[in-house]
């Protein structure tokens, strides 16, 4: 299979198979097909019927506007023709000769409908009348008088417009009123060209006296009256204009209106969409970063009146949920590191073992099966040294396990202490009995007899001056002096033991208080012991509500203070 062939199939894939969207593309496809499309549709729907009732209002108003024009036209031709038979009447009673034709211009004058007053002897002077060139912007109306001559009344077209139309002069539609002949005798904005295409329209067979509506124009009707008494045409055309203004107009409206109206919807679902996103990726990412392990992560939701309920309980439980898992992956860790330390405690205790119990077991051993010897003679001295030291390895070897047995007092801070009035002077001469200062190195006292009462446990008291001594003839250097000194004060008494010895880092010093932590590591170790005994006594001296203090200088190699409240007040040894 070629390249082109896996891409084809490939393209066919992506196709069946659509990649998800995200909720933003989701949420605007919906938007789309269930609001613009909608919307559109119902757009269209709306305007075509706002079209038709525009066309039906159009329609009812021009037919409204040529009712109205020959009604104008029935009530200016009754006043007319009463006017006329009114003149008629009066010139049956005036004698012949200059007094008719003296009542006539005197009528003429005082008419306001009237532009000329004739009178004509036969209907053919009417016809010769209607065809001058003259009345092309007049028209007349005759009456018979009782010597069967005709009384001609000649009407100007522009005072008919003024009297017909002042109703109608901000309306712009066309409307022409006209005679049997074709002559227009009123006119309302007239145009040449609209006229004639109104005129061609009309339809072959005229119905009279009723309004209709005629030619082939949807948006602009046009109207036309056929009266028989007087026998007039009256039309009403519908102009581009008015079309424009009613329907267009209209039509543009709504459309703004339908457009106007989906843009808010636009864009109120669009924040509510924007903020709703905005959130989700925040419950997103908190998920993420929880996930990967960042405990420590919250969901922080952009609050408005378009965040769901649901979404701010969701992100609350969340947060709950994260905090709780933080504080069990943090008690974890300090399980972990709890049982890092266990493990180190116990392989540092094998190795105290393997280190510090040997040596007074082989010790006690070698020297117990040389006493048991049979097959020679040991003397009385020999036997006494060899038992000497038997005892010196057991003790040592029951100090190693009291300080063992004492640590998990001290971690639970179980530990008992039985508090008492106690003197320190004679408890640090006692511990300087029991120190074993095999070097010989000097010990110096400088607590006087008469150091006031502590509060302590008397044989912790000793216990914790024993294993600073030591401590401090283990690690000092050769033909110097360890000191002890003491100070009180209103409350406390502070018991120091100094040892001459290299300074010592302020990162060591730190550390010199756990288990198992010695001045000289495994590589470099030259002295015995536990590294146990500033642990124990750190554990004692709190315990009997003291305080310890270890520093190091270049003058002063290493330095330990304990502090220790006073009995009530200063009290003087007897």
């Amino acid at each position: 299979m070629d390249i082109q062939t896996l891409r084809k199939i490939n393209k066919i894939k992506k196709i069946l198979h659509p990649k998800r969207l995200k909720i933003a593309e989701q949420i605007l496809i919906v938007l789309f097909v269930a609001l613009l499309v909608p919307m559109i549709i119902s757009g269209i729907v709306i305007n075509n019927i706002n079209q038709q009732a525009m066309r039906n209002q159009l329609r009812t108003s021009a037919i409204l506007i040529a009712n109205m024009v020959s009604d104008e036209l029935d009530v200016f031709f009754k006043i007319a023709n009463n006017e006329l038979e009114q003149i008629s009447n009066t010139l049956d009673y005036i004698p012949q000769g200059n007094a008719k034709l003296n009542y006539i211009e005197k009528t003429k004058k005082n008419s306001i409908y009237f532009q000329d007053i004739k009178i004509v002897d036969n209907y053919e002077k009417i016809e010769q009348l209607k065809n001058k060139d003259s009345m092309n912007n007049c028209f007349l109306m005759y009456q018979k008088l009782s010597n069967n001559k005709y009384l001609v009344a000649i009407f100007n077209n522009e005072d008919l417009n003024k009297y017909m139309f002042k109703s109608l002069k901000d309306d712009a539609r066309q409307i022409y009123v006209i005679d049997t002949s074709g002559k227009i005798i009123a006119k309302h904005n007239y145009t040449e060209e609209l006229y004639k295409e109104s005129i061609n329209l009309l339809p072959k067979k005229i119905t009279d006296n009723r309004a209709i509506i005629y030619g082939n124009r949807k948006n602009q009707p046009i109207a036309y009256i056929h009266k028989t008494n007087p026998d007039l045409m009256i039309i009403v055309n519908t102009t581009a204009k008015i079309t424009e203004y009613t329907i267009n107009e209209n039509r543009f409206k709504l459309l703004m209106a339908i457009i106007i109206s989906s843009l808010s919807i636009f864009i109120i679902i669009a924040l509510y969409v924007y903020y709703m996103y905005i959130n989700i990726r925040q419950l997103f990412k908190g998920i993420m970063a929880v996930s990967k392990g960042s405990y420590e992560r919250r969901i922080r939701l952009l609050k408005t009146i378009f965040t769901p309920y649901e979404i701010v309980f969701l992100a609350s439980e969340f947060n709950k949920m994260a905090s709780e898992i933080h504080k069990s992956y943090i008690q974890l860790k300090e399980q972990n590191v709890k049982l890092e330390q266990l493990n180190e405690f116990r392989s540092n205790l094998i190795d105290t073992v393997s280190h510090e119990l040997r040596t007074p077991l082989t010790s006690i051993q070698g020297y117990t099966s040389r006493l048991l010897r049979k097959d020679i003679t040991i003397d009385e001295e020999t036997k006494q040294k060899s038992l000497r030291i038997i005892k010196r390895q057991s003790e040592r070897l029951k100090r190693l396990i009291e300080d063992l047995l004492v640590i998990p007092d001290i971690e639970r801070d179980r530990i008992r202490v039985a508090l008492e009035p106690v003197w320190i002077s004679d408890t640090v001469e006692n511990a300087i009995t029991l120190v074993k200062n095999s070097e010989e190195k000097e010990i110096i006292n400088n607590i006087s007899e008469d150091f006031p009462l502590v509060i302590a446990d008397k044989d912790r008291a000793e216990q914790v001056i024993v294993n600073l001594i030591e401590n401090a003839v283990k690690y000092s250097k050769e033909n110097t002096q360890i000191t002890i000194s003491g100070e009180y004060h209103s409350e406390n008494a502070t018991i120091s033991i100094e040892n001459q010895c290299d300074k010592i880092p302020e990162e060591k010093l730190k550390t010199l208080f756990e288990k198992f932590i010695r001045m000289d590591d495994k590589t470099t170790r030259t002295t015995r012991g536990t590294g146990l005994g500033l642990f124990i006594v750190k554990g004692l001296v709190e315990a009997m509500n003291g305080k310890i203090k270890i520093s190091s200088t270049d003058n002063v190699g290493f330095k330990v203070d304990i502090t220790l409240p006073l009995f009530k007040s200063i009290t003087l040894k007897p």
